[in-house]
């Protein structure tokens, strides 16, 4: 329950107080002196303290109550104090208001008022531990994730980094193929790395292939090996990555970019295990975990006959969606510091340059900048005018078929915030609704 701490030698005040306290809700404790009011703090859940400035062992100058006062802000740095003053202490009060205290009001006080003030104060001190605890669960989550799994040194501070490897660890160890999703550059290869070393498989191999760096002939031959003479230029037999893989992970990043002939033949691996080289019809086979990555949308190239929809099922046993940067700006400065390694100081201005810029190009650009800016900086300060960072776009417009704030509450609460049902009913994948959660400041 909501509690305030009055703080006066006069117990006919501490009657009114508390009688007024008492008609809102608001639990009133009472003590008649500076010692007791500070034993009852320590025994006590208080969130607000009202103390008189002026007590029977000093009449004229408010001095016991500064000290009071100040005993209050030495033990509980948090805890807002508001200070019933006489016009004789009126400086005094000022004085502390300065030094911390949330307020103070004249004697006699206006019932209003203190009464406004303190439920404005109430209200603060509920967001204030409201955060806290946030805050702590947040920490505990990433050392709970830290200390449980192999995260191969990745850097994060962000709540939405943290629930993409939470999912991503949990699903690591089921040998089922995973899609990775998320814009370039936001480090959807060292989600798969992680996947891959928490994962049954993980004493095998690692093997990533980028299948949009390569045109469509050579890929199959990269894929699924080939024979000597099996295409021009082919002067003897090679191992695909899917021997190379065996008994560990096929990391396959930039899947949309796999031709349809490729796609049929990946179908196959994924459906019985067995391949065969180009060039030859000896059948292979390969235990082998595929995690894929994209950042086109499979389903919009399915429509239109650019993707297998029988392949997109097959490799979407398990989604797991990497957010770009901008969403978890909580990372960039940590990230920054990773990348500097003591190597310059960022200036306050540049530490809010560095956060409010949009990142279009997510970690890629991030660490790319700061290696510019290290060379340049020479182990000296780094500026705005040294990041030098292009102007960001004004933010896109909210698509009017983004769920709004009152829609995602609404479907929250309909559904007993079971986020599946409730993402469900909004035509959201989970991860998509627990972005605009955060985006939202919601939670479950």
């Amino acid at each position: 329950m909501r509690t305030v701490l009055i703080v006066d030698d006069n117990p006919a005040v501490g009657e009114a107080l508390s009688l007024l306290l008492s008609l809102n809700d608001i639990r009133p404790l009472v003590a008649l002196h500076p010692d007791e009011g500070m034993a009852c703090l320590a025994r006590e859940q208080v969130d607000v303290v009202v103390a008189d400035m002026n007590f029977r062992a000093d009449t004229t100058s408010g001095a016991e109550g500064v000290a009071l006062f100040r005993a209050i802000r030495a033990q509980h740095p948090d805890l807002p104090v508001i200070l019933l003053t006489a016009w004789t202490h009126l400086e005094t009060a000022v004085e502390l208001v300065k030094a911390g205290a949330a307020d103070y009001l004249a004697k006699p006080w206006d019932d209003h008022k203190l009464l406004t003030t303190v439920e404005n104060l109430l209200e603060l001190a509920e967001s204030t531990r409201e955060a806290s605890r946030t805050r702590r669960e947040r920490r505990l989550r990433r050392e709970v994730l830290t200390n449980t799994y192999d995260l191969d040194g990745l850097v994060f501070a962000s709540e939405a980094m943290a629930r993409t490897l939470e999912l991503a660890c949990q699903v690591a160890r089921a040998a089922v193929p995973i899609l990775i999703t998320g814009p370039n550059g936001s480090g959807k290869e060292r989600i798969a790395a992680i996947v891959h070393k928490n994962s049954p498989m993980k004493a095998g191999p690692f093997v990533a292939v980028n299948c949009g760096a390569l045109p469509g002939e050579l890929l199959e031959a990269e894929l699924f090996g080939a024979e000597a003479g099996a295409y021009t230029g082919a002067n003897k037999a090679r191992e695909g990555r899917f021997e190379l893989a065996d008994g560990g992970t096929l990391f396959l990043d930039e899947i949309g970019n796999l031709p349809l002939a490729g796609q049929v033949k990946l179908l196959r691996v994924l459906e019985t295990g067995q391949f065969e080289r180009l060039g030859s019809g000896r059948t292979r086979k390969a235990r082998v975990r595929v995690v894929s990555a994209t950042n086109a949308d499979l389903p919009a190239m399915i429509r239109v006959g650019a993707f297998r929809e029988d392949l997109y099922y097959r490799l979407n046993v398990i989604e797991v969606s990497l957010p770009p940067l901008a969403e978890r700006s909580d990372d960039i400065l940590p990230l920054v510091e990773h990348f500097l390694a003591g190597r310059a100081t960022l200036t306050d201005a540049a530490r809010e340059a560095l956060v409010a810029y949009a990142w279009p190009g997510n970690v890629r650009e991030l660490k790319n900048t700061v290696e510019r800016v290290a060379l340049l900086a020479s182990g000296q300060v780094v500026t705005p005018e040294l990041l030098n960072l292009p102007q960001s776009a004004p933010p896109p417009a909210r698509n009017l078929d983004e769920p709004s704030r009152e829609a995602v509450e609404a479907a929250l609460q309909a559904h007993a915030g079971v986020v599946s049902r409730a993402a469900q009913a909004l035509g959201l994948s989970r991860q998509a609704l627990y972005r605009r959660m955060e985006r939202y400041g919601l939670s479950a």
